[in-house]
């Protein structure tokens, strides 16, 4: 199973926003942070307020954050809601498919997957291993916060 960059790309956000929930912060400075497309982010954040993981708060010294506390954030959820295939094989254009047994130990093993996933929150995955803070490219939030008000 190999997820995709856009739920890579939210989960991203989610962390970054994780570390301090209620702190608002740029799309651009996550973008930098991680390194990746500030173009790519924008729709994972825009679908990420949609969806009600992230609240957007508009104007000046506006920004983005976690739109519930971290706790209630499930991982299983949230890859179910950025997944939209979750088909291991292209089963359906096979000719055996309706006699195969494959299909259903490939069903079992895609529920097992979502099953662990469903266990944790973000909360569980931010106090796993502790502040990455120091690992994001050039991150410092303070200095960060102050160049897009100058």
């Amino acid at each position: 199973m190999r997820l995709t960059r856009y739920t890579d790309y939210a989960m991203r956000v989610l962390l970054y926003l994780g570390r301090q929930p209620d702190q608002l912060s740029s799309i651009a400075e996550i973008a930098r942070a991680y390194g990746v497309s500030q173009n790519h982010l924008m729709k994972v954040v825009s679908d990420l307020v949609s969806a009600g993981y992230v609240e957007s708060v508009r104007g000046r010294g506006g920004g983005i954050r976690l739109g519930r506390p971290p706790s209630e954030i499930n991982v299983g959820a949230l890859i179910r809601h950025t997944e939209d295939d979750f088909d291991l094989v292209g089963c359906g254009a096979c000719i055996i498919a309706p006699a195969c047994g494959l299909t259903s130990v490939l069903d079992e093993a895609m529920a097992a997957f979502l099953a662990v996933l469903e266990r944790y929150t973000l909360a569980d995955v931010l106090a796993r291993k502790g502040d990455f803070s120091h690992l994001l490219h050039g991150f410092d939030a303070a200095a960060s916060r102050a160049a897009g008000r100058a």
